[in-house]
């Protein structure tokens, strides 16, 4: 088995101690990280060496950043879409990992509000995400593509869709973006398996919003067919979003047979 874990850590030098106590206690094979908020001189590889963890790091002075824990070293493939200078943000990175297939861990911009420039920059952004997947895979290659989406991806994803209903993270607009990437050959891993109601992933730190259950499912695993088939099942841990200064984000985890590869 392979485990594979997703995690916006809202700050990765803010939070490591629990990441560290997550690693020891769960023991993923992958973790992937978002918004590191440092530099990748900043990033505490030593820390998570020593928890017998390698690192590989894509980090942003304060905002954005992604990140790949692994157990054993992997071969860092593309550090945003194909490596493209262009783009200032780091919200990808890419590697090959040592279960036979490729594992992108994605940090989708937030969009912060409609007719914005970063509205613009996330419909564009998740265009540019299905072409870099067309460009490199096909639907029956292993790849594994997991991360914060800021997308809830289905009415049944949101707390209130009433209250929610046209707003950012839970549009049309942005869900039909999401429906055009997956349309590349991704199936949502989550939702293979049985499932309770009102399953989230990110609570606002405002109105007690995790108390009362207040939530989005916005980070997510995805799959090409064939390394979907191989997922046994996936959780949220709640309980990381409990406690002293957590992130808003709980981790996912996937569990998967292996190999992956076909």
């Amino acid at each position: 088995m392979v485990k594979v874990t997703t995690w916006n850590v809202n700050s990765v030098n803010s939070r490591l101690e629990r990441i560290q106590a997550f690693l020891a206690r769960e023991a993923p094979d992958y973790l992937c990280l978002q918004e590191l908020k440092c530099v990748d001189e900043k990033f505490p590889t030593e820390a998570f060496h020593s928890c017998g963890y390698e690192s590989a790091i894509f980090g942003q002075k304060a905002y954005n950043g992604v990140a790949v824990l692994s157990k054993k070293p992997v071969e860092i493939l593309f550090k945003n879409f194909d490596d493209d200078p262009s783009d200032l943000q780091s919200r990808t990175i890419t590697v090959r990992t040592n279960h036979g297939f490729d594992l992108i861990s994605a940090y989708v911009p937030n969009g912060q509000a409609f007719g914005s420039e970063k509205y613009a920059y996330k419909m564009l952004w998740l265009k540019r995400a299905k072409l870099f997947l067309a460009r490199h895979w096909k639907p029956s290659s292993p790849l594994v593509l997991v991360g914060d989406f800021n997308i809830a991806p289905e009415d049944r994803d949101v707390y209130d869709p009433v209250a929610w209903k046209d707003h950012i993270h839970c549009s049309t607009d942005e869900r039909n973006a999401l429906a055009e990437l997956t349309a590349f050959g991704l199936i949502d891993t989550f939702r293979m398996h049985e499932q309770g109601a009102n399953l989230f992933s990110w609570w606002d730190y405002r109105e007690m919003s995790f108390m009362r259950n207040k939530g989005l499912r916005i980070d997510l695993i995805y799959c090409t067919p064939p390394t979907a088939a191989k997922c046994r099942s996936v959780m949220i841990d709640r309980d990381e979003r409990r406690g002293e200064k957590p992130s808003d984000h709980a981790p996912v985890s996937a569990v998967f047979d292996v190999p992956l590869e076909n």
